[in-house]
């Protein structure tokens, strides 16, 4: 680690008054740690700020950050991966959603938070995608998933073909298509009929979303494999595209996602309080 400079970032809408954040940063601080507290999806949470309380924002201060704790469900640690993008610190969540696959921490554990920060535990190292689409022969978007990649249509069928290195996987019109990270595989895609992969793995897992045809299946490829996701005949049509479930662009018709393994990673730190079997038995039966 770094330093010794942590950032608490907690979603207030389920911490309520941000208590279990402020918890977290007295136990922290009483063990020689610099924090700050940085609610996430606080845009218009002014009224569940306790008032008083000093925050900033996690960007302001993630060039400083050695450690993070995040306090909320899977969706608030998704948000700080994104705000960290290309930065290497190792995150721990503590659970306050209904799944908690990335957040693995309870809120009674929060002992095992201070072991983290201070390097206990082993570091999960999770595989990312970058996405790009390609419009006209130009790359007009870029971005970077640790959970998922989808191309959805707006309420109506699209039609969708993918490729592997060139060579065709699928070809169906349907409600659109995940292209998912192990670490996402337990989200959309498991809900679609996709496979549950262990996070650490390398893995792109493609799954089509409502096909229209009895074949339909999902495919669990390489890390070394690039796929390129082709969008056809929208005829008045909409579609958008969805990275770790933040809607970014409207997609036209013949333009490309494009996917493959990142070199950037996201850091987990992992306790060893349980492990992923016993968590998805836990939260998916």
């Amino acid at each position: 680690m770094k330093n010794n400079f942590t950032a608490i970032c907690t979603n207030p809408f389920r911490d309520t008054g941000c208590a279990l954040a402020q918890k977290t940063a007295e136990l922290l601080g009483q063990n020689g740690f610099e924090t700050c507290i940085c609610p996430i999806f606080a845009e218009n949470a002014d009224d569940v700020l306790p008032k008083g309380l000093i925050t900033t924002e996690l960007q302001k201060v993630a060039d400083r950050c050695g450690f993070i704790v995040v306090i909320g469900g899977d969706g608030t640690l998704l948000s700080v991966a994104r705000q960290i993008k290309g930065r290497s610190i190792p995150i721990i969540g503590v659970n306050l959603g209904s799944m908690g696959f990335m957040a693995l921490l309870e809120p009674d554990e929060l002992d095992y938070v201070l072991k983290a920060a201070q390097g206990g535990g082993k570091l999960s190292r999770r595989m990312k995608i970058d996405v790009s689409v390609i419009r006209g022969g130009d790359i007009i978007y870029t971005d970077c998933a640790l959970n998922d990649v989808v191309v959805h249509g707006y309420g109506e069928c699209i039609n969708v073909t993918a490729q592997c290195n060139g060579d065709n996987i699928t070809a169906f019109s349907g409600d659109g298509i995940i292209l998912s990270t192990p670490t996402g595989s337990t989200g959309y895609s498991m809900s679609a009929g996709g496979p549950i992969v262990e996070p650490d793995a390398q893995n792109i897992i493609i799954s089509p979303i409502c096909a229209h045809m009895m074949s339909s299946r999902s495919f669990v490829l390489g890390p070394d494999r690039e796929v390129d996701v082709y969008i056809r005949k929208l005829h008045g049509r909409r579609a958008y595209l969805s990275v770790d479930g933040n809607s970014v662009l409207d997609i036209a018709n013949r333009d490309i996602v494009h996917v493959r393994r990142s070199e950037s990673v996201t850091l987990m730190a992992d306790m060893g309080l349980r492990n992923f079997y016993e968590i998805a038995f836990e939260k998916l039966r």
